[in-house]
């Protein structure tokens, strides 16, 4: 009876264990965040998104059908156009009613996150600001986007769960 219960405690431990550290397990709240900062000097937003790493690779993996692998110089090329592709899908931006171009810039990584870094073309101040937010929805039904709109220094914040995508905010 006791090497029962001594072969079920390991079996937990072993199996128990490598579920709780199984890389989709890894981190249990799916979040990311846009900053929408109105520049006055340049005329422009100017947009960063920081989501983490594995959930973005996963995402894009996922989306083109085929490895991504950031922290990997030799993806760099693949990884700025499938980005530029994604965030053209997954982010809409209008200034007063006018759908904005939104130009990509770049990303910069670490072990743990990734910044995408966008800038749309010029608009005059903005009144009103509308925005479709969903990275990583074709990814994850619990998404959580923090979206943050900044205009003459005044930032607006808000939640979107998935599926929700849209937000408004006048300034």
């Amino acid at each position: 009876m006791k090497i029962k219960k001594i072969l079920f405690v390991l079996f937990f431990l072993i199996f128990g264990m490598q579920n709780l550290c199984a890389e989709e397990n890894f981190h249990p709240y799916h979040v990311g965040s846009v900053e929408i900062n109105y520049n006055s000097k340049s005329k422009t937003f100017e947009i960063t998104g920081r989501f983490f790493l594995d959930d973005l690779e996963n995402a894009l993996n996922k989306k083109y059908g085929k490895p991504f692998h950031f922290n990997d110089p030799k993806y760099k090329s693949q990884l700025d156009e499938a980005l530029k592709n994604y965030c053209a899908e997954y982010l809409k931006l209008k200034g007063d009613s006018r759908f904005l171009k939104i130009n990509y810039i770049g990303y910069e990584e670490d072990a743990e996150s990734v910044n995408v870094f966008l800038e749309t073309d010029q608009l005059s101040m903005p009144k009103k600001v509308e925005a479709a937010v969903s990275f990583l929805y074709n990814l994850f039904d619990d998404q959580i986007n923090i979206v943050h709109i900044i205009v003459r220094g005044e930032r607006k914040s808000e939640k979107l769960n998935f599926p929700n995508r849209y937000l408004y905010q006048q300034f």
